[in-house]
């Protein structure tokens, strides 16, 4: 397949053969599941704490927080590992120094606002 119109034909061919691989996992999966449903399957869960009363709760905004800066933490180490490795070659040393200072001194500024609204506190 050359040309033009072959690259858009191959590129059809395997996006309908994933589509026809994802829905024959799921038709898979739905035949060989077992299926014995009763009443303490179909309750409601959530953590562990059976449901009881309205459907309105309040929930502390600091596991939000703490789970926003762990996050946060979790992309700035996704984004050392490939630094680490550019770092190394000739040629890209000042460049990627600076820029990775920068990125570090904002997060550490996020950091610092945090700990200084309290936010970092367990109590």
């Amino acid at each position: 397949m050359s040309g033009y119109l072959g690259s858009y034909l191959t590129l059809g061919i395997v996006l309908l053969l994933a589509v026809v691989l994802f829905g024959a996992a799921f038709v898979v999966n739905r035949t060989l599941r077992p299926h014995r449903p009763n009443p303490g399957k179909l309750a409601t869960y959530e953590s562990g704490v059976d449901p009881v009363g309205g459907n309105w709760a309040q929930a502390e905004i600091r596991y939000y927080v703490y789970a926003y800066l762990y996050v946060l933490f979790a992309v700035e180490s996704v984004f050392l590992f490939p630094w680490a490795v550019v770092f190394a070659r000739p040629g890209f040393g000042r460049n990627t120094l600076i820029e990775m200072a920068v990125f570090v001194a904002v997060l550490l500024l996020g950091l610092l606002y945090a700990a200084r609204k309290g936010v970092l506190r367990w109590t």
